[in-house]
């Protein structure tokens, strides 16, 4: 049998802050035993684990690997609206006229991550 991925790992300057983000943006929980002074978070949710280590250099370039959520109970337009209230920040804005394409966001420690369309918008247009 092949391997299955546990967690996706992102380093950190504050797990459990981060972790707090994350499981408000996918409705998951934080792990019960992190608290936080904790080097490490993790956040379970419905489409996966992510696990957050503290790291004490910060983040200088683009992340070379980054999420791309879709939304399951709302459009794009309000979840990117959520998770900016959240703390989020949108860095680029690729939705097409046609209602196609995605934003780009960073998390509060700055790491990448895409806000495509829901399933139901995918299907006013007939994409996958």
């Amino acid at each position: 049998m092949a391997s299955l991925v546990r967690h996706v790992t992102i380093d950190c300057a504050d797990p459990y802050a981060l972790a707090g983000f994350w499981a408000q943006a996918l409705d998951g929980t934080r792990g019960e035993d992190d608290h936080p002074e904790d080097p490490v978070a993790v956040v379970e949710s419905a489409g996966a684990s992510l696990l957050f280590i503290r790291v004490p250099d910060t983040k200088s370039v683009k992340n070379r690997a980054h999420l791309d959520l879709q939304p399951q109970d709302r459009g794009r337009e309000e979840e990117v609206e959520r998770l900016v209230a959240l703390g989020a920040t949108v860095l680029a804005d690729h939705r097409l006229p046609d209602g196609k394409g995605w934003v780009t966001l960073a998390d509060p420690e700055g790491n990448e991550f895409c806000v495509e369309r829901s399933q139901a918008e995918r299907a006013v247009t007939g994409d996958a």
